[in-house]
């Protein structure tokens, strides 16, 4: 498995924790980093990708509402909600992975970590963002 899955996979596990952690994101960070034996390469890109869900969550949770299809975000399962915000975050304010890897990324983690209907839920919904909202300025990028 290749480092930034890892690194996505341990961003999961983050978001998930947080949810049920009222400390704030930079003593929540160094308590997971304390606890994770991970190469500096892996929790740092890690950090990146929590640091920018939380720096963007309510625009993240936007599209994830107009997306979603009258799923609200509380009847989401906690695993999906997080692999969304993740996926979401990195097609949207990132630009260094390929949106086509972004969304085959959080598929195979919802395989990973979500329950059977996960990775086509997931699959639907980020490539439902990737085209609404990304397709033609990543065509035109190339």
């Amino acid at each position: 498995m290749g480092k930034r899955r890892v690194a996505r996979e341990l961003a999961l596990k983050f978001l998930y924790q947080s949810e049920f952690n009222t400390d704030d994101l930079e003593t929540q960070i160094a308590q997971f980093c304390e606890r994770s034996d991970t190469q500096a390469e892996i929790i740092e890109f890690m950090r990146v990708l929590v640091v920018k869900v939380f720096a963007h969550a309510e625009e993240v949770d936007v599209l994830l509402k107009k997306f979603s299809d009258h799923w609200a975000l509380e009847r989401m399962s906690m695993v999906d909600r997080n692999i969304l915000r993740l996926g979401i975050c990195e097609l949207v304010f990132t630009t260094a992975t390929p949106p086509k890897v972004t969304i085959n990324e959080a598929v195979e983690i919802a395989k990973k970590f979500g329950t059977e209907d996960s990775p086509d839920f997931i699959n639907g919904i980020l490539d439902k963002v990737f085209k609404e909202t990304l397709k033609d300025t990543s065509s035109t990028a190339k």
